[in-house]
């Protein structure tokens, strides 16, 4: 009995994905995808060898011009590093 419950689950199709749930995921992927290259524009500007106290003094004239918070500049640059989406909790998303 629970073999053919194993083999039911494992051959069992996945549902459909709800429209909503892939309409806003696609949103999501474009926050990340616009994070991830603001990220790389402060990359140009502070090189990722520099630690974000370092980049955060070259940075604070470049966010200001493009209009963007110091903090979310440094988390986006961050992102861009390293890939991880949590470099953006609390910031960005």
């Amino acid at each position: 009995m629970v073999r053919q419950a194993v083999r039911d689950v494992r051959t069992a199709q996945p549902p459909p994905a709800d429209p909503t749930v892939v309409a806003v995921r696609a949103v999501v992927d474009e926050l990340f995808a616009g994070a991830h290259a603001i990220g790389e524009l402060m990359l140009e500007v502070a090189p990722a060898y520099l630690f974000d106290t370092d980049a955060a003094d070259v940075l604070e004239v470049l966010c200001a011009q493009i209009g963007e918070d110091l903090e979310h500049g440094l988390a986006a640059r961050r992102y861009a590093m390293s890939g991880g989406r949590r470099a953006l909790h609390g910031t960005v998303l």
